[in-house]
């Protein structure tokens, strides 16, 4: 799910596998891999509860130069671990690639991107979701609209940690590590299935003028917050956290 902020924070595949021309062998890979490619929000109890996968693993494919801060990534690991249930564990590995030279980035290019570098997927017991941590922007941001993430499938969502970084370099911003822990944590509940794309609503709290998103001010999953006083109260203590209405959502589909 595509978002995109009025100069705000929080915005908000297939693959191609080259393998061996046995027609048999290519049609088990594309099986093994089929999991991994459904709409957004299908795997939302897969993730949530350990009814069908006991672990978790989060590969991050990173951009050399534009890798996640350790705080952000250690944000991201605690929501993990506060929202699901996975006894098995979760395990975040993380890698540097070269730049694609591709920025501006459509979709349809990070699917690309994906296909070339994605290396997990779900296997026995154990569920993986694709996080690309993008050397650019969004190639529909304007100077008053800035993309910062995008969870595009049910187990894959990249973070245009390019605009991230234009973002915290503007005057009285917030730290970098608060803005790629928002998107990260931001983009991630989208797999979880808020609002309503996925995991069903138990209450009537999913923003009208703008689906998949929260109508209470400033719930982590609310569609827009202003980049001026708004986004500046919302970050100036940290990530903002889940309101109770999007936890009673995640609670009642498997989840904590």
């Amino acid at each position: 799910m595509q978002i995109t902020k009025l100069l705000s924070i929080l915005i908000i595949s297939s693959f191609v596998f080259i393998g061996c021309s046995n027609d048999d062998d290519n049609t088990i890979l594309e099986t093994n891999q089929s999991p991994n490619k459904r709409p957004l929000g299908t795997s939302a109890n897969d993730l949530l509860s350990d009814s069908t996968y006991k672990g978790l693993t989060i590969e991050i494919v990173s951009v050399q130069g534009f890798e996640p801060t350790t705080v952000a990534i250690n944000s991201f690991r605690k929501f993990l671990e506060d929202r699901l249930f996975k006894p098995d564990g979760i395990t975040i590995n993380q890698r540097s690639i070269t730049s694609s030279n591709l920025s501006p980035f459509t979709i349809e290019e990070i699917n690309q991107i994906e296909g070339i570098t994605r290396t997990q997927f779900n296997e026995g017991d154990e569920i993986t979701v694709y996080v690309y941590f993008a050397d650019g922007s969004n190639e529909q941001d304007t100077s008053t609209k800035v993309t910062l993430g995008t969870a595009y499938l049910n187990t894959s969502m990249v973070v245009y940690e390019g605009a991230l970084r234009n973002l915290a370099n503007n005057p009285n911003a917030p730290m970098l590590s608060s803005i790629e822990g928002a998107t990260l944590i931001h983009e991630f509940a989208h797999l979880l299935g808020l609002v309503n794309t996925g995991t069903p609503i138990q209450s009537a709290h999913e923003d009208s003028e703008s689906k998949g998103h929260c109508n209470v001010q400033s719930c982590l999953m609310e569609a827009a917050i202003e980049f001026g006083s708004g986004m500046m109260d919302v970050l100036g203590d940290g990530i903002p956290e889940l309101d109770s209405q999007c936890i009673a959502d995640l609670k009642a589909n498997g989840g904590k």
